[in-house]
């Protein structure tokens, strides 16, 4: 009873824990004098306040952290502003790169002493191990697909709104070959801490630690490299989106141009004489709307555009030898909006 209570805790303590710590940061945001700095600064704060507090507490460090961090990425948008949120995109992105690959190093100099660690257990038996739970993972998850998959055929029935179209019998098993492990995993086996409260070793840590290495390893390889065959062996079939993604982005940005041109029209009429920028918006908006070229040749006109941002960039850059006395911060600032400009092409495509 004390274990399953332990292990209760340290599932349900890390959610709460995270999610607690997270919407204190989340106000903090919001009413803290922030800028972009500031605000990437607090982002990095967030996770070890949350893995801290849930260690202290006894529960799970790293489910508090994975829980904090999706709250705050799916409320973002409510506390961050379009700076903060561009600029935090871009050091996590880095950030994250750089995280996975030290993780992965570190696991892998570890790895003589993990194997000299496991005591009387010959390593081929390890590696049996780690085969054993990958094969059990793969096909629990797989059951469990299906197991989703009927109990939504059954409970449709009783659901007046849903859908009545069936995913097919692809979809559970695409999802449950792309369960893939990876830092999560290993940050998780890494976390568990090298002795007891008595001081006496962790039993079978450094099992636990080469068990989910090989599970990493056989997962990324296995379900890694077969994964694009699957897919086109047996794709998965979703009747609710026949459109191409392509064809589904631009009308998208079709509709976002028809919610700005309804919004400045409705509140705004008044002043579009008043203010040529306003005006020239409008129009644009509505050129986008009547426009078909961006769909027929968005490669040749990408192609142009970027060829007209480069001219700009250079003569950006000349401007600022030539002129000695202007001031450089100011030519940053369009450089940096031409490669915002060039960016925004790129997502387009």
């Amino acid at each position: 009873h004390e274990a399953a209570g332990s292990f209760v805790w340290m599932c349900f303590g890390g959610l709460g824990i995270g999610l607690g710590i997270a919407y204190v940061f989340l106000k903090m945001h919001k009413i803290l004098p922030t800028d972009p700095n500031i605000d990437i600064l607090l982002t990095f704060i967030a996770p070890f306040s949350m893995y801290l507090a849930a260690e202290q507490l006894h529960a799970s460090g790293v489910l508090a952290v994975v829980t904090g961090g999706l709250f705050l990425s799916y409320r973002s948008h409510d506390f961050l502003s379009s700076a903060s949120r561009i600029r935090t995109v871009t050091v996590w992105e880095s950030f994250c790169f750089l995280l996975n690959g030290i993780v992965f190093m570190l696991i892998g100099l570890d790895l003589p002493e993990i194997v000299s660690g496991l005591g009387d257990t010959d390593i081929y038996t390890a590696i049996g191990y780690g085969i054993a739970v990958t094969v059990v993972l793969i096909i629990v998850r797989i059951l469990a697909g299906y197991g989703a998959l009927i109990t939504t055929l059954i409970m449709r029935n009783f659901i007046t709104v849903a859908d009545p179209q069936s995913p097919g019998w692809q979809t559970p098993l695409i999802i449950g070959w792309t369960g893939m492990r990876g830092v999560v995993s290993l940050a998780a086996a890494l976390s568990i801490p090298l002795t007891l409260d008595d001081g006496s070793p962790f039993p079978q840590r450094n099992m636990i630690l080469f068990i989910t290495f090989i599970v990493i390893l056989l997962t990324l390889l296995l379900q890694g490299l077969t994964l694009p065959f699957l897919l086109k062996r047996f794709p998965p079939v979703d009747r609710d989106f026949r459109r191409s993604a392509k064809e589904i982005d631009y009308d998208i940005l079709n509709n976002l141009a028809k919610v700005a041109i309804d919004k400045i029209r409705s509140d705004y009429a008044d002043k579009v004489e008043s203010f040529p920028a306003l005006k020239d918006q409008l129009q644009k908006y509505e050129n986008q709307l009547s426009s078909s070229e961006i769909i027929l040749n968005y490669e040749e006109y990408r192609r142009i555009y970027i060829d007209i941002l480069d001219t700009q960039r250079s003569w950006l850059i000349n401007k600022n030898r030539e002129e000695l006395l202007l001031d450089e911060n100011i030519i940053r600032k369009h450089l940096r909006l031409l490669d915002l400009q060039e960016e925004r092409l790129n997502m387009k495509g």
